[in-house]
């Protein structure tokens, strides 16, 4: 007993954080956590606890409302709970900077929330109460807090702008989280559609007052200028305001300023920032009536910039030069006069290349190993160079070399007499006799003496002899064979090989929205763009070793692991693309499968028939993969069941676990009635499964009936027919 009443001793802060982080491990790794972790630490994190948990706490609760992976309803639960924990550090007057910061980031992902629950629950006064108070109060210290608390508050402003304002229903509406003014119903009994839009104007306008001012604070400039796009983008009423006030903006106003480099840092940031949101006004809409303007004013910044900044790196004029016959003698200058290019003649004797063509006369150039220096740069050094030579040099260099080539041309070279001993000698007498009489020595003439020369056998060094006896015949050089390569090693090289192949996706540009179809005549890879490539892809998927699977030396069922060919890694890795924005990239999964069909005919025209066949396994399994991911929204589901080369009850047939969820039956159905009026060889096929649908769930019978009495007559009363005689308990026979 008196151990189990010991007291507890309390955790320390470090403790309590090590905790709190092992938390936030789990709920990164299950998002369903989230609700409960969140409640449970907000006793902990209130404006009476240590300045470590408040920051962890408000850091926490930013990331939680700010997830992608809590749904609608969780979130605005999650958010409803944490608004009064939310208030308590907002209007804490003393609060941290850094937990101001996050709590700011926290009431901005909530504003919207909040809304659309008070829009659907408007009885629950107390959250609409609370969000107001958070609003008050960070708008309250926005003018006065420091730079990286008043960005966040114009974060959370535009947020509150664009829940105040009416949406053009084009904007990024992604499972109802774009929340607007339209959304609000008539004669709502707490949101007033009016006051909202008003206050939304004037923290607009508030928001604005940056760039109004033509403020020198980048910081607070390029956030706003960063966060103007979406409103302009999905907020119709705002985008002329925002459009003027950013085109009287001069985000270069510092330059009447020294050129200090902090100085030019902020100029080029917020002119930087400037020309880019214009740029992308442009690129989103080129019909726009002020797109003249725009481009007008991207121009004069970019023109602006380049004079600002050359001026500043411009170098100090030249001095002007004195006239000719003022100042110092030494210095007078001719014009029109060209050095003179000393070029020395030859030494006696004979002459390297090099000597040849070296012009300087100085000793540590001349010993200069030039070919250390890389082939590259030692051509520009060179092209660069002869570019700006003056003609005149270049003629005089030229001259000299063909002189020096005339000189060794013409240049005889004196024959030296042989020396003579006694046994070269032609009267067998040496040189050094002193009974030898010179004047005899005439008794052969130089021809003679030459003739005897040239006639006697070469002497050769005892080495050169020795090396030359033993040198034989040399045969054919081979070089030795490679290793084998080994199937796992083979299998790695492979997967590498593929996985480059995809590199270049990542830097070519995205098609343009509207291109234009070069008709059936084109060439299928040759405007090197991101089509290009990808049809090359899809040509090495499906015939890069079309014939050649039946005709491996080494059978699979002999190796210690599969052997996966080349092909079906790009397959794989191409279905992994597809997947990625699969909504984006139907066009690529459907000509896909049009080259994994044609090559699928011409292996069974080749009479082959053991060759795999892989239609049909890669639509089913691109079928899966959509349909896991498919709201009732993805009418593109339709189009690649539309343009596939060929359809089979199991492809068809895969579009019944759509019903299983009540929001995606009609955009099964409706699949299938597009099926049967508009590719007629499906027709059957396509009601067998609107037939199979009707029999096989409940909440799909009333829209499957419809289209069952118009194309299959009688089919439902055959069924019902069936189910009374078959168990009595009117459930048709064939679902039981």
């Amino acid at each position: 007993m008196a151990s189990s009443s010991a007291p507890v001793k309390p955790l320390s802060v470090s403790e309590q954080l090590q905790q709190l982080n092992a938390a936030r491990k789990i709920v990164l790794e299950n998002p369903t956590y989230y609700d409960r972790i969140v409640k449970g630490i907000l006793p902990i994190i209130g404006p009476s606890s240590p300045v470590e948990l408040r920051r962890w706490g408000a850091d926490f609760l930013a990331e939680s409302l700010g997830t992608p992976a809590l749904s609608t309803r969780d979130k605005e639960n999650l958010t409803v709970s944490i608004l009064e924990t939310l208030r308590s550090l907002v209007e804490n007057p003393n609060e941290d900077p850094l937990v101001l910061k996050a709590s700011i980031l926290a009431a901005a992902s909530a504003y919207s929330v909040v809304v659309r629950w008070i829009i659907h629950n408007s009885y629950h006064i107390e959250s609409w109460e609370h969000i107001m108070a958070i609003k008050s109060s960070i708008l309250r210290i926005w003018d006065t807090a420091v730079t990286p608390v008043k960005i966040c508050c114009i974060k959370f402003v535009q947020r509150v702008v664009l829940a105040q304002t009416a949406s053009n229903g084009i904007g990024p509406n992604y499972n109802g989280l774009d929340v607007s003014l339209s959304m609000i119903p008539a004669g709502h009994p707490v949101l007033d559609p009016r006051l909202l839009e008003a206050e939304a104007a004037g923290l607009l306008d508030r928001m604005l007052s940056v760039l109004q001012d033509n403020s020198s604070d980048a910081l607070l400039v390029d956030a706003t200028l960063n966060l103007l796009s979406i409103l302009i983008r999905t907020r119709p009423s705002t985008s002329n305001r925002i459009t003027n006030v950013v085109l009287n903006f001069n985000p270069l106003k510092l330059a009447n300023s020294p050129m200090t480099p902090r100085n030019k840092v902020l100029i080029r940031s917020m002119e930087k920032t400037t020309r880019m949101l214009l740029l992308h006004l442009l690129k989103r809409d080129p019909n726009n009536q002020l797109t003249p303007r725009i481009q007008q004013h991207i121009d004069r910044l970019v023109r602006s910039r380049a004079e600002i900044f050359d001026e500043a790196n411009r170098k100090r004029a030249l001095v002007e030069q004195p006239q000719a016959g003022q100042g110092d003698a030494k210095r007078q200058k001719v014009d029109g006069a060209v050095p003179q290019l000393q070029i020395p003649p030859l030494a006696p004797g004979p002459q390297s290349l090099a000597a040849v063509f070296t012009l300087t006369q100085n000793l540590g150039l001349q010993a200069f190993d030039v070919t250390q220096v890389p082939i590259g740069f030692a051509s520009r050094i060179s092209v660069r160079t002869l570019a700006g030579l003056d003609q005149q040099l270049l003629d005089q260099a030229i001259n000299g070399i063909r002189g020096r080539l005339t000189t060794l041309q013409t240049t005889v070279v004196p024959i030296q007499p042989p020396v003579m001993s006694a046994e070269t000698s032609p009267l067998g007498v040496e040189d050094d006799d002193d009974d030898y009489e010179p004047n005899f020595y005439a008794a052969e003439d130089t021809e003679q003496i030459l003739n005897k020369l040239d006639t006697a056998p070469p002497d050769i060094p005892p080495e050169q002899a020795d090396e030359e006896n033993t040198l034989a015949p040399l045969g054919q050089f081979q070089l030795p064979p490679p290793p084998l390569l080994d199937p796992d090693t083979a299998n790695k090289i492979g997967q590498v090989t593929a996985s480059r192949i995809f590199g270049p996706l990542t830097v070519l540009e995205e098609p343009p929205a509207r291109k234009q179809r070069a008709g059936i005549n084109r060439l299928a890879a040759s405007t090197y763009d991101r089509d290009a490539w990808l049809t090359l892809i899809t040509r090495l998927a499906t015939r890069s070793t079309a014939g050649l699977e039946r005709n491996s030396a080494v059978k699979e069922e002999e190796l210690d692991q599969p052997r996966v060919a080349i092909n079906n890694m790009i397959r794989e890795m191409l279905y992994n693309y597809i997947l990625e924005d699969w909504r984006r990239r139907i066009e690529i999964a459907v000509a896909w499968l049009c080259e994994e069909w044609y090559n699928d005919q011409l292996t069974k025209r080749s009479q082959l028939s053991d060759a795999p066949l892989y239609y049909e396994t890669w639509a089913l399994r691109l079928v899966d993969g959509f349909i896991s991911f498919a709201t009732a929204q993805d009418k593109v589901l339709t189009r690649f069941l539309a343009e596939i080369p060929e359809l089979s009850p199991a492809l068809l047939g895969r579009l019944k676990s759509l019903c299983g969820d009540p929001t995606t039956v009609q955009l099964a159905l409706t699949t299938l009635l597009y099926m049967v009026m508009m590719r007629p060889p499906v027709k059957e096929i396509a009601l067998d499964t609107v037939a199979a649908i009707w029999l096989e769930y409940e909440d799909a019978r009333p829209l499957a009936a419809k289209y069952l009495v118009k194309f299959r007559p009688g089919f439902i009363e055959a069924q019902k027919a069936l189910a009374e005689g078959g168990n009595g308990n009117g459930t048709p026979a064939a679902a039981t």
